[in-house]
């Protein structure tokens, strides 16, 4: 991402103060497309019936059906890209009366025209979020990347669907077969369902429907089998002696303190099963990989119970495994995985050493404030039509909150 000088939040609070005027303060022609100093431009044109069509697939059945669309990113016309709806829990409020332009969306380049991409990407996703600005989700991608795990780029957009008013929306890179061999160059990437776990159920890909998918790389349940097989029926002692024969642990380690630190209400152990596993056939091992972070810092999905907002819920941890925030959560699902890891002391003092790694590199360095101010900067000078500085403002306040308990 190439990165805007910062303002830094105050400045961003001074500006939204004496701001008079809704119309942007400034555009930068973007440059590329995950050129995140430009919010960029997106236009959805379809044919009205197929979205009624696609609508009540999903209200009526729960299908997430395809529609063709025309898509004009930054001026480059794009034609018979794939839309379909994608999400579980941003999906709850969908109707028939719905602007296509607020919903989230898997844009496919490729479902109607063999070997189309947009400058690389085969697929884009237009994420929801319970903020108005999704400055939670943008600041805990990078971030993701800068403690050293898998991540997926992102860049805000001002999206309309059939001429319509324009909304502004987080744009990121989909885990498609481009995006698996240029970041993990992986054997295969399993992505955990939502209404699945991490129970062993069998030898045959069927027996994982609806539970795990395969997203890309080679079609092989073996590796999960095995590696569930083991994470299920080990004892303790097994458990503890073998498991860094089947999981990179220092890897996971960081993954957990990394969820913890962002407040992830969403990750592993939370209510959506939010994650991958990638098998890695030269190491044996699988790696667990971050998805969906639009409800950290705070932010909570009123699906499940809670309420949107920026205050901290509760204390962080203190060591020990303990996990409030996101896997403690009452609503949380609860992992086997995690739960097996943070019961062993040795296990969870990888994740102590880890927390206190990631507390200096992300927060005591700056570097956290840094990819704050500047994704806010952005959004006030270029995007002020479409939400006040105001709340940009308050919502990156909010976000700071955390980067102190950090």
């Amino acid at each position: 991402m190439r990165r805007l000088i910062a303002l830094p939040i105050a400045a961003v609070l001074a500006l939204a103060g004496c701001a008079t005027t809704t119309t942007p303060v400034d555009t930068v022609a973007p440059t590329a497309l995950w050129d995140s100093t430009a919010v960029h431009s997106i236009e959805l044109d379809f044919d009205q019936e197929a979205y009624a069509t696609l609508l009540s697939d999903y209200i009526d059945g729960g299908e997430k059906t395809w529609m063709a669309a025309t898509v004009t990113i930054d001026g480059t016309v794009i034609e018979n890209v794939g839309l379909k709806l994608k999400g579980n829990s941003t999906l709850k409020g969908v109707s028939a009366d719905s602007d296509a332009a607020t919903l989230p969306w898997i844009l496919r380049f490729d479902k109607y025209v063999d070997g189309q991409t947009y400058e690389g990407e085969s697929e884009l996703i237009v994420r929801g979020n319970v903020s108005s600005s999704s400055l939670n989700e943008a600041v805990a991608l990078e971030l993701l990347g800068l403690a050293g795990l898998a991540t997926e780029e992102a860049v805000s957009s001002r999206l309309s669907a059939n001429g319509g008013a324009s909304e502004l929306r987080l744009i990121i890179q989909s885990p498609t077969d481009e995006w698996y061999d240029q970041t993990l160059d992986g054997t295969t990437l399993y992505k955990a369902e939502a209404g699945g776990d991490y129970t062993y159920r069998g030898d045959e890909l069927a027996d994982y429907e609806d539970i795990f998918d395969i997203e890309a790389g080679e079609e092989d349940v073996a590796p999960l089998a095995t590696f569930l097989e083991f994470l299920n029926e080990s004892d303790d002692a097994t458990f503890a002696a073998n498991l860094d024969q089947y999981l990179d642990i220092e890897s996971f380690a960081t993954y957990l303190a990394y969820q913890d630190l962002v407040d992830n209400y969403d990750d592993i152990d939370g209510p959506g099963n939010n994650s991958y596993l990638s098998y890695d056939a030269s190491t044996g091992l699988m790696t667990v990989v971050n998805w969906d972070l639009n409800l950290t810092f705070g932010v909570r999905n009123t699906g499940y119970g809670g309420g949107q907002g920026g205050a901290p819920q509760g204390d962080r941890p203190a060591g020990g495994g303990q996990r409030p925030g996101a896997g403690g959560n009452a609503m949380s699902t609860g992992n086997i995985l995690s739960e097996r890891f943070l019961e062993n002391v040795d296990f969870a003092g990888l994740v102590d050493v880890a927390t206190a790694d990631l507390t200096a590199t992300l927060f005591a360095s700056g570097a956290a404030q840094d990819t704050l101010d500047a994704w806010a900067a952005v959004l006030t000078a270029q995007a002020g039509d479409l939400v006040p500085a105001t709340t940009i403002a308050e919502e990156a306040a909010a976000i700071e909150e955390f980067f102190a308990q950090g």
